[in-house]
This record gives C-alpha cells, sequence and structure tokens, in this order.
C-alpha cells in the first residue's frame, strides 16, 4: 500500500495534540480584530480571544487559499506520499475550493502522487470527527482509495446540533435577520441550529432560555441517531469558552447513552468569530443531519 497522510484544516477544532500525535497535517485560517492580523504563530489565547468580543471586538476571518494549502501539502509529495485532505464545508466557506485549485496545481508537478481533497460539508468538530474516523480507518490499514470512499459516503451522517448565547453574532455573518437578533434578545429565545445536506448552517428549532437550550441538544439527539443508537459510543463537542455547560451536555447524554469517547475543544477563533461566545455544539454520527 503507497504511503498517504490526511490533511484538513483548523476549522476542525481537534485539539493541537490529536494533529501531532497521529501525524496529521493541518493548515490554518487567520483573522483580523482590532486592526491586528493574527496567523496560527501568533492566535490569542481562547479564552482571551472570547473576552475581546464580550468586550465588543469584531473580528473577521480570511479562508484558506491556494498558496496556503500548497504549502501545507507540498512537503508531504516531496517525501513521496498521497495525501487525502478533507476540507472545512463548501456551504460555509471558498477554503475547499481553494485547495482544490492547489492539488490541481500540485498533480501537474508531482504526477506520480495522489491528491484527493473531499468538500467535508461539515464544520468544527464536526468535520473534525470526520476526519478523527477517517484517521481510524487509515490506522487500521486501510488504503487512500478506500478512506476516501468512506469519507465520501458517511460525510452526511456527521450530525451537527448547536446553539449560540448572542444572536447578533449571527445577525452580523447574515444567519438570522436583524428583527430575528433584536427581538430574540429582548425575549431571551436561543435558536438551535445544524449544518444542512449541503454544509450550510440552518435553524432547526429555537427556545426560551439558556438552560432549555442545552436540554434540546440532548433531546435532539434521540431523534437524529436513528439506526445509530444501539451503537453510538462516541461524542465530540466544541464550546466558545463555556467548558461547564459543556459538560453538562456531555453528562446529560451519558445518562441515556453508554459513550466511551468523548472529545470536548474549544470552538476556534475562525468559527467563534461568527458564533460568538457561549456557543455549544455537539456531534455525532446518525441517521440524519
Amino acid at each position: 500500500m503507497r504511503e498517504y497522510v490526511i490533511t484538513t484544516d483548523n476549522n476542525s477544532d481537534l485539539p493541537e495534540e490529536f494533529y501531532r500525535e497521529h501525524g496529521v497535517g493541518c493548515t490554518y485560517l487567520s483573522y483580523n480584530m482590532d486592526g491586528k492580523n493574527y496567523t496560527h504563530d501568533n492566535f490569542l489565547p481562547v479564552h482571551e480571544f472570547y473576552e475581546h468580543m464580550r468586550n465588543g471586538s469584531l473580528p473577521t476571518t480570511a479562508q484558506v487559499n491556494p498558496d496556503s494549502a500548497r504549502l501545507l501539502m507540498e512537503p508531504y509529495l516531496k517525501e513521496g506520499k498521497d495525501i487525502l485532505h478533507i476540507a472545512f464545508s463548501s456551504g460555509l466557506s471558498g477554503s475547499y475550493n481553494s485547495t482544490r485549485i492547489a492539488a490541481e496545481e500540485l498533480s501537474e508537478e508531482y504526477p506520480d502522487r495522489k491528491i484527493i481533497v473531499i468538500d467535508s460539508l461539515c464544520a468544527s468538530l464536526g468535520q473534525g470527527l470526520l476526519v478523527y474516523l477517517a484517521q481510524k480507518r487509515k490506522e487500521a490499514g486501510e488504503d487512500i482509495d478506500t478512506v476516501a470512499r468512506w469519507v465520501e459516503d458517511n460525510r452526511l451522517h456527521i450530525v451537527h446540533l448547536f446553539t449560540v448565547d448572542d444572536l447578533n453574532h449571527l445577525y452580523r455573518g447574515g444567519r438570522v435577520s436583524k428583527t430575528t437578533a433584536v427581538v430574540g434578545s429582548m425575549l431571551n429565545i436561543k435558536p438551535v441550529l445544524h449544518v444542512d445536506d449541503e454544509g450550510k448552517l440552518v435553524a432547526v428549532g429555537k427556545v426560551r432560555g439558556r438552560k432549555k437550550a442545552l436540554l434540546e441538544l440532548a433531546s435532539l439527539m434521540d431523534e437524529r441517531l436513528g439506526s445509530y443508537k444501539d451503537s453510538c459510543d462516541t461524542i465530540f463537542i466544541s464550546h466558545g469558552d463555556c467548558a461547564e455547560e459543556a459538560q453538562f451536555v456531555v453528562d446529560k447524554i451519558k445518562e441515556k447513552y453508554k459513550i466511551n469517547t468523548v472529545i470536548m475543544n474549544d470552538v476556534g477563533a475562525t468559527i467563534g468569530a461568527h458564533s460568538g461566545p457561549g456557543t455549544i455544539a455537539l456531534f455525532f454520527v446518525g441517521d440524519l443531519r
């Protein structure tokens, strides 16, 4: 079997130690806040980033460009490795297309190497869960084509359920109307959202109050698991600087299901810039997105 590596981008929100320990390559989107540009070399600590947002800062982000995708992939090609890249949803960013362009150029320069770029149609630790499961298959000995087919066939089984604490961040990103943001904030309305089959962010419900929103995530999991209900043993959960509330959701889920693997991590800056502090996002494998 030809040697290959799985790569992704930091919108997968996996812990940095996962990339290092499993040899997964990662490229990093940048963000700008208060007139300063931040790249992977100088990212703010997550709590500090969200504190800036709580105090009124409005960060903006930049997608992966073909040059940064090339910088990620070319060293592996020079080492004689093939590449399977699992990209951030094309429904939320142009990063997938930039990586595809870089892969096409590199394929001409390294015709003996194979580069497969897949649109995950996922975000945050939903993308991370897809990378995690693909890497497990790679480490079990599956070749690049087999793993790529599995990713293509299973990406729409990665369920994303999340809520945010402040609707105004979603309004800034064009996800909800100004009226919805103003009225919802006045009435303490908390939206429940998911990522649909096109990889886009859409609302699936709303409740009044933060605790009800967190309980709704666990409740909706029951509906979305379907045939995976008896085999569900892994959940991923990401949060916007609110780890205790994320743990509350985990504990509620563990009351119903025998969960053996939980990966909890921060919502990174490039997604958190649009969802804001207080975001809670739950991910698992199920029948229905």
